[in-house]
């Protein structure tokens, strides 16, 4: 028997929490929602809601501690992303772009490099407002992902 295809997401700051709950029905997928007490989520078929306390890393240690090889895993954070890698998990931003041993070191790099760059009183734009092209983005390549997690 084969183990069902797992989606863990870091639901704090999350955009996209009803595509996920979309694709995972569509693949027959356990979805995990994991957000701090001040984030009010609703189980419902498929989804498993966990709160964790509002300390600011609680949601990534429980991310972290429950991943495991081969789970799918929906975050923004850089730093939960290279966990979910070591793990061996597929990790996706909540705009779509896959994480992967060969760009998660650059995306690292650059956030250091634009923190020195606040602390020395630069600042920049900060991050484009999400787009429902981010969205449409998300879904397919959740979606792919799923397919060809599915196939093989």
């Amino acid at each position: 028997m084969t183990k069902p295809l797992a989606i863990i997401v870091d639901a704090d700051a999350c955009p996209v929490k009803p595509e996920i709950i979309k694709a995972a029905r569509q693949f027959h997928a356990q979805v995990l929602m994991v957000a701090s007490l001040d984030h009010r989520l609703t189980e419902e078929p498929g989804v498993t809601v966990v709160q964790v306390d509002r300390s600011d890393q609680s949601a990534d240690l429980y991310i972290a501690n429950h991943l495991a090889p081969g789970n799918i895993l929906v975050t923004q954070d850089f730093g939960l992303a290279t966990i979910g890698l070591a793990k061996r998990a597929y990790v996706l931003s909540n705009r779509g772009q896959e994480y992967t041993n060969g760009n998660i070191d650059f995306l690292l790099e650059t956030r250091h490099e634009h923190a020195k760059q606040r602390r020395n009183g630069h600042y920049g734009k900060g991050p484009k407002p999400f787009t429902a092209e981010d969205r449409e983005r998300f879904l397919h390549s959740l979606t792919k992902l799923l397919q060809s997690l599915q196939e093989n």
